[in-house]
């Protein structure tokens, strides 16, 4: 991977080791910045940040990305370039569309900067769930495109007051009930990894949909969205807008059955979201048969260090990982299962 002019970096070349990756640095040098290059290798776009002009350094014009992903017996090379209010993404030199750009390397983060997944709004939680069901199915990516196209034109005819509203309620229903099937199959994978998943203090963790999904698929579903349609149509006339439908559903996140958005103390908020991110690498390799890479950011000011390197050996013998850390020694009792890098002023080097 090389990195250049991405927020305090300049430039910066890593070789990977295929197991475990530790970047060791004090706060601020540029750690999880390159965590944050190698999600925008894979996604085109920041784990951390909407505004994309934000990541290039002060004074550049531009920054730039490139890695070789190797799958199998297959190698590609990636590329993204950011400049204000553009973007290019190339795979082996050849300029693509962000639609033929994804899926050919997949990510999973945790990262406080994503507690908002568990303390955030609503929507939130559903986005966690579609983008990671989206990384892992094409189809699923393409219900939620179809899905939010009828619902910009669905809301559309309700602020004009039209009269063919009933043919986008048609369509409406039928797409958003097959969201609906497609996130509850996503749902019950990630509840089931979850189960036999990562729980440090004995706590259950779990993932529920509101409402909840209906055993006699995707008609029965149709049905009952068209019926809950009828029974806000009043209130999505005044409020000229879809007020019912995968858009608003729920997603409740539980620790020992409580919700967690509510009353879940700080670490375990934390732990959940690392139970999260550990049960979605392995829907994905269960699903996939392959390994999607994981980015843990600072993943021992949370845990102590005994659980924090058992966490690390289980992942890194399933695949590729990148953490962070500002603790030199404990980092370097990891040397055995990858390899260590030391960041400082967004320089790196081999340690």
């Amino acid at each position: 991977m090389e990195v250049r002019d991405l927020r305090n970096i300049r430039r910066a070349s890593l070789e990977l080791a295929p197991g475990l990756n530790v970047l060791i640095g004090r706060n601020a040098q540029g750690k999880t910045s390159l965590l944050e290059a190698v999600g925008l290798l894979a996604r085109g776009r920041s784990f951390r940040t909407e505004q994309t002009d934000t990541l290039i350094r002060r004074g550049a014009p531009a920054l730039q990305a490139q890695g070789t992903a190797v799958a199998e017996d297959r190698r590609t090379c990636l590329e993204v370039e950011l400049s204000p209010g553009r973007r290019r993404l190339r795979v082996d030199g050849r300029e693509v569309t962000p639609r033929e750009y994804h899926g050919r390397l997949e990510v999973v983060v945790y990262s406080t900067d994503r507690l908002r997944v568990v303390r955030g709004p609503m929507r939130e939680r559903r986005q966690f769930l579609d983008r990671a069901a989206s990384a892992l199915w094409p189809a699923y990516r393409q219900a939620v495109r179809e899905f939010e196209r009828v619902l910009g034109q669905r809301n559309a005819a309700l602020e004009a007051g039209a009269k063919d509203l009933d043919t986008w309620n048609e369509r409406f229903a039928l797409l958003g009930a097959r969201l609906r099937e497609r996130r509850a199959g996503y749902a019950a994978r990630l509840r089931q990894a979850l189960r036999g998943g990562y729980q440090p203090e004995g706590e259950a963790y779990d993932v529920l949909l509101v409402p909840l999904p209906l055993a006699d698929g995707a008609e029965a579903e149709r049905r009952r969205l068209g019926d809950e349609m009828e029974a806000r149509r009043k209130d999505e006339a005044r409020a000229r807008r879809s007020l019912v439908g995968p858009h608003r559903d729920g997603v409740i996140l539980s620790v020992d059955g409580e919700d967690a958005s509510e009353s879940a103390s700080s670490g375990q908020a934390r732990s959940l979201l690392l139970a999260l991110a550990l049960a979605t690498l392995e829907v994905y390799r269960q699903e996939s048969g392959r390994a999607a890479v994981a980015l843990l950011d600072d993943l021992d000011s949370e845990l102590d260090e005994g659980r924090a390197t058992e966490v690390c050996r289980e992942v890194a013998s399933r695949g590729q990982a990148l953490v962070t850390t500002a603790h030199a020694g404990w980092a370097r009792r990891l040397a055995e299962l990858g390899r260590l890098f030391e960041v400082e002023a967004g320089e790196v080097r081999a340690a």
